[in-house]
């Protein structure tokens, strides 16, 4: 519904306004080109996921439907694309777009793209995690040279300590939720609440390279040594360096939002009131 009322806007403008080509705007050629749309339904899913294993492990036996309604509106995929699009916006230096579309834009970087989401909505699957970690296990005990490439991949865009201080950053952001949200048992200080997470930095980065070089594993397991040469390449040049501090600036502040609703709404469930 939305695409098509987009399109009749866009004809009905090219109506009103003969012989003027409206160009489309450059952030949202990159957004189109990485079809973050698309992978913004995939995090809204797994947050959906996440939503249930908060209930089962803070209130199992209470939130029932209301939980779950609350948790949907939470993951609004409209929602979360309205705040995720106007910080893209914001850290995206537009001078650094036609080096982002010259690698996105070509068939490699189109397939780039499809195998990051397919595996993305794969990993929801338990058999299928299952499955990546012993791919990754493998590559592990034969010393394999794609896993040297991986990991320098990951080096170039930083993506486990970005990962890791994001999750934290989120974890802070949830218990805040619940101390404003007058959570039973969730009296905090700002102080305690950065002590808390802290505590947990260890097992945060244990799982998020877990979960992060599993994923780097399956994802790229059809591209070439010299695809994934290229783009880690592509992460070290400026265009890419840009682009991964944009999309990282723009989904921390997103999902720190979210964290913070999740606990309000988790509070008000521990506290007994109505969502």
């Amino acid at each position: 519904m939305l695409i098509r009322i987009a399109l009749a806007a866009a004809l009905a403008l090219a109506v009103l306004l003969p012989g003027r080509v409206q160009a489309e705007d450059p952030v949202a050629q990159v957004s189109r080109v990485l079809r973050l749309g698309e992978v913004i339904t995939v995090m809204r899913q797994e947050g959906l996921d996440y939503g249930q294993t908060l209930r089962a492990t803070l209130f199992p036996d209470q939130g029932g439907a209301a939980w779950a309604r609350e948790v949907d509106t939470i993951y609004d995929v409209s929602r979360l694309q309205a705040a995720f699009d106007a910080r893209f916006r914001a850290a995206l230096p537009v001078a650094q777009v036609p080096a982002i579309l010259a690698f996105f834009d070509t068939d490699r970087g189109r397939r780039i793209v499809s195998l990051e989401i397919a595996a993305r909505m794969a990993l929801r699957d338990p058999d299928v995690a299952t499955q990546a970690h012993q791919l990754l296990d493998d590559m592990t005990k034969a010393h394999a040279p794609r896993l040297a490439a991986l990991r320098a991949f990951a080096a170039a865009n930083d993506l486990v300590e970005s990962n890791v201080s994001g999750t934290m950053n989120s974890d802070v952001a949830f218990y805040e939720g619940m101390v404003a949200g007058h959570a039973k048992g969730f009296e905090m200080t700002e102080a305690q609440i950065v002590a808390e997470v802290a505590a947990q930095e260890d097992s945060i980065r244990q799982d998020t390279e877990d979960w992060l070089y599993s994923f780097l594993a399956l994802a790229y397991a059809p591209l070439s040594d010299a695809d994934l040469a290229a783009y880690t390449d592509f992460a070290r040049s400026p265009a890419g360096t840009a682009l991964n501090r944009a999309l990282f600036t723009a989904f921390d502040g997103v999902f720190d939002a979210v964290a913070h609703d999740l606990g309000r709404a988790a509070a008000r469930v521990l506290s007994g009131h109505a969502l």
